[in-house]
């Protein structure tokens, strides 16, 4: 299900880009700070004019208050109107011309980045029946090659020592889809779903070559590439095969909710697909899983408080979709399958950290709890294999993974007892689950933390012995026993313990105050911001920049609790948690005022624009990148994409109540004269989460109020959306450039010295 404020999963730091290499040396950087500080920065102010929005009075009044948006002409939902276009375009260039003195710094950033990734490499070789999946990267090419290679012998069953081979003797190498050559022509391109049909002859792939998240899917054949049949246009990036020839997947309505599933038939026109199911209730959105043992696909449809479930027998299409669990107001369930049962997560105001339960494929009203609700441990993903069920729990704000094994099938299911967790390093980290074989007993999970690159590892669950598949490779020197990575705990206003994770170069830091810190935050959907590796990043702390992410409320880190005391009418508990992470910081010498910086994307950008405009004497610089700031009129407005699934998230502002709760902290109704820090605002013209004209509102109107001299930036990509660019270099160039603004903005912009070619 997409959220629109959301960034999805993932790292939702300064990009969503993994990290990546390079092959030549990179000039030398000399650490002095240049003289092009203070008294360049405004020498170079003063001769620039930022652009100016005209003012265009619009009058909006609900239950008797009136509120004026001079700047709501700004938006365009066609995003083709030419004076709004030109006044993006004046902001871009003013905000280049601004930076253009920090150009050298930032073009050293960029090398320096993508000097530490490895540009010619593959992923983690998969095992899927006869076949080894991978992707591979050339060096040069922003875009990755999806491949396959035969197991030699695949007969033999999996195990957790087996290494694809390669070399002159080896099965051939099997190229199945170029990115590169897709994405020629495109100024973006994503792919969003890659499926291979259970006999592995055909791929369905969604691809999106503007950033708007809709998506067109083609069908190809695996071994000569050749299109099958007509794309699908028009849908998400939702997919799955029934059966090896046939598709279901899911279409949009006119606010881009997903709220249609249909079943396509290969080789048969578009027009001619059969609906599923269609959702009408506009706060509920579809989505679509297969089941581990790839039997049944399993519909939901889901609010933020309630999901229910249909399930589609794959071998008896014709007898369509029947109920696997009701719709209740308030249960919120997921669903997989072996054997003969369901297994089903299931959540409640009572059970909020969720329960298992079990219920046969012939009868499922009958349930099993076969792991009961705990108040400090949530359920966050299940997984299962033929033997074994697969737990993703949190406890204290981190990650574990639970392995049980199973009876054989047709045995009764009752209580799981004696789980065995898979054994972690470092005292911070993130880990998750990937698909696995289904039936085999080895489980692929990826691991990585503040100082450790994500690495891919196999599991044996019947030994207990993890094997190491691969390491991203950070080039440079990188040595991870140089880093320091910590918990620590701020308290909140009302006393709750607020855990931050941090990390730093043990030799590059003082930890008295003097030290330069970036703070990031999000606290929005119940989404887990764990502590994990951004190769990018060294590039702050090999400056002896210190790094934290504050797990505010919102977020789901703590469990579902801590998810429902920042949200609705709590929602303000997620500022005042970062301010009170911020704070902590600065009292325990970490950094000061004025060497601390924040950033925030999304969800994570309200976050930022709410505490500039409550505390901005805090904080020496901000970067709220695709900013939802404009909550409350967006929220009034349903004809904006999936404003009406997210009432359950922010509130319905159509009530009083939440009416004045929303405007307290909605930061373009908040931004006042007052004295802001210096803030770049980011954003992309194709956005459908959150629509480009929410940022530029808040930056004209920030230009117009606020009362200092300070940096005030606004960079609009007229060809991207919600995620920035989509080639693996260009996310770092984004990168680079954001540093860069955070080096100006604390007058640590360093002199460039030549090197060695």
């Amino acid at each position: 299900m997409i959220q629109r404020r959301c960034l999805g999963f993932g790292l939702l730091l300064f990009s969503l880009s993994s990290a990546l290499p390079l092959t030549r040396q990179i000039s030398r950087l000399s650490m002095s700070l240049s003289t092009n500080s203070t008294a360049g920065m405004k020498s170079q102010s003063s001769s620039l004019s930022p652009p100016v929005a005209k003012k265009v009075e619009h009058r909006m009044e609900m239950f008797g208050d009136v509120r004026v948006d001079n700047y709501y002409w700004l938006r365009d939902d066609s995003r083709t109107n030419p004076e709004v276009l030109s006044y993006l375009k004046e902001e871009n260039d003013y905000t280049h011309s601004f930076m253009s003195d920090t150009k050298q710094f930032e073009e050293h950033l960029y090398a320096e980045m993508r000097g530490r990734i490895k540009e010619d490499d593959i992923s983690a070789p998969k095992r899927r029946g006869s076949y080894y999946y991978y992707e591979k990267t050339l060096e040069g090419n922003e875009y990755v090659q999806h491949c396959r290679r035969l197991v030699p012998n695949n007969q033999a069953a999996p195990s957790v020592y087996d290494v694809m081979p390669t070399g002159p003797d080896a099965p051939k190498e099997h190229l199945i889809l170029d990115e590169n050559l897709e994405a020629q022509g495109h100024e973006y391109y994503s792919i969003g779903a890659f499926k291979v049909s259970p006999n592995h002859k055909l791929v369905a792939y969604a691809e999106d070559t503007k950033g708007d998240e809709i998506y067109t899917v083609r069908v190809i054949d695996a071994e000569t590439r050749a299109p099958v049949g007509k794309p699908l246009v028009g849908i998400t990036s939702d997919l799955e095969w029934a059966g090896d020839e046939a598709l279901v997947y899911v279409t949009m309505d006119e606010i881009l909710r997903p709220d249609k599933v249909w079943f396509h038939k290969l080789g048969t026109d578009q027009s001619s697909d059969s609906c599923l199911y269609q959702e009408k209730d506009d706060t509920f959105s579809v989505d679509l899983q297969a089941s581990e043992s790839k039997k049944f696909l399993f519909v939901g449809s889901a609010s933020k408080i309630t999901r229910f479930i249909f399930y589609l027998d794959v071998s008896k299409p014709d007898d369509g979709l029947k109920v696997l669990t009701p719709r209740v107001d308030g249960i919120d369930t997921s669903a997989s399958h072996r054997g003969n049962h369901f297994f089903i997560t299931r959540r409640s105001d009572e059970f909020f950290n969720s329960e298992l339960v079990a219920c046969p494929v012939d009868n499922v009203s009958s349930t099993t709890v076969l792991i009961p609700h705990r108040n400090s441990v949530k359920i966050q993903e299940l997984q299962l294999f033929s033997n074994y069920l697969v737990l993703c729990e949190r406890e204290g704000g981190l990650p574990r993974i639970i392995t049980y094994r199973l009876p054989a099938v047709g045995e009764p299911l009752k209580s799981l007892q004696g789980g065995q967790a898979v054994d972690l390093i470092d005292p911070i980290y993130s880990v998750d689950p990937s698909e696995s074989e289904f039936s085999s007993s080895i489980l692929r999970f990826s691991y990585s933390s503040m100082r450790t690159p994500r690495s891919v590892y196999n599991y044996d669950m019947n030994s207990g012995v993890s094997v190491l598949k691969k390491i991203d490779t950070v080039l440079g020197g990188f040595d991870a026993s140089c880093y320091v990575t910590e918990r620590r705990w701020a308290i909140a206003s009302d006393g709750t313990k607020i855990p931050i994770s941090i990390v730093y170069h043990k030799d590059l830091v003082k930890l008295d105050g003097s030290d330069p810190l970036l703070l990031y935050g999000y606290g929005s959907y119940e989404i887990c911001i764990d502590p994990s590796f951004q190769a990018e990043r060294l590039s702050l702390l090999q400056r002896g920049f210190i790094y934290a992410i504050a797990h505010i409320r919102g977020g789901g880190e703590m469990g579902r609790q801590w998810y429902e005391n920042g949200k609705l009418l709590k929602k303000k508990n997620t500022f005042t948690d970062f301010i009170a992470c911020a704070e902590y910081l600065i009292k325990e010498k970490y950094c000061a005022k004025e060497k601390l910086c924040i950033n925030g994307r999304s969800a994570g950008g309200l976050l930022i624009g709410a505490v500039l405009n409550m505390r901005p004497d805090l904080f020496k610089a901000a970067v709220a990148g695709v900013p939802f700031v404009d909550v409350l009129t967006t929220m009034l407005d349903p004809t904006i994409p999936l404003t009406t699934s997210e009432w359950e998230e922010w509130g319905d502002p159509r009530k009083e109540e939440f009416y004045f709760y929303m405007k307290s902290y909605s930061p373009v109704d908040n931004v006042k004269a007052q004295n802001y820090p210096n803030i770049l605002v980011t954003t992309g013209l194709n956005d459908p989460r959150v629509m480009y004209s929410e940022p530029a509102k808040f930056v004209a109107k920030l230009r117009e109020t606020k009362t200092d001299s300070n940096l005030l930036l606004f960079k609009c990509d007229l060809g991207a959306g919600h995620f920035s660019k989509s080639g693996r270099f260009e996310k770092l160039q984004e990168d680079a450039f954001t540093y860069a603004f955070v080096f100006k903005a604390l007058n640590m912009v360093p002199a460039i010295e030549s090197g060695p070619n």
